[in-house]
């Protein structure tokens, strides 16, 4: 199987995930795109953070019914800080991964790329995907990469969280069910 991997927050899970995830599959023919929620990002402080807890239950809803994603929640098991080389290492070993798994990488995370835990070794056991988010230019990137054509979405998880605070409308830029869930459970200040 090829698997391509999407890791983040998901402070919430919100469309532009599902839609780049969906968009990025069909680009570089990967079978199946897994959702991988951190517990604790090395370069990113959660802010107005709900809980492990509820982002998983929120990413498993938006990916429920869709066969080209699921949700695997290692980061969250280990703990700790989220190194993407240690969730790659392990997926590798847990799934029929038909060559190396593709990890995407957003363009507004390529300048800090050189930063992150041992970033050799995650572009030699990876296949970069840099993805669109925030321009549709193309950024230099040291490693061996291939830049996706998704579409530009902008909408963003604190974008969503705004919202939510200031009382002004989000239901569209969420799956239904994650708008259900956060209203239900009255997160990020509802």
């Amino acid at each position: 199987m090829r698997l391509l991997l999407l890791g983040g927050s998901f402070n919430p899970v919100h469309v532009g995930h599902l839609i780049m995830a969906e968009e990025l599959c069909a680009e570089f023919g990967y079978d199946l795109v897994l959702l991988v929620p951190s517990f604790r990002p090395p370069h990113k402080d959660l802010v107005n953070e709900p809980g492990p807890v509820h982002r998983l239950a929120m990413l498993r809803l938006a990916a429920a019914g869709d066969p080209g994603l699921a949700v695997d929640d290692c980061e969250l098991r280990r703990g700790g800080l989220s190194y993407t080389i240690d969730t790659i290492e392990e997926i590798a070993g847990r799934y029929a991964v038909e060559g190396k798994p593709g990890l995407v990488v957003g363009d507004d995370l390529i300048p800090g790329f050189g930063t992150w835990h041992r970033p050799a070794d995650i572009a030699e056991t990876a296949d970069l995907v840099c993805a669109h988010r925030g321009s549709v230019e193309d950024l230099p990137l040291a490693y061996p990469h291939r830049y996706a054509h998704n579409s530009l979405v902008q909408v963003s998880s604190s974008m969503v969280r705004e919202r939510i605070s200031e009382g002004r409308p989000f239901r569209h830029l969420l799956d239904p069910s994650v708008y259900e869930y956060i209203r239900e459970h009255g997160l990020y200040g509802l």
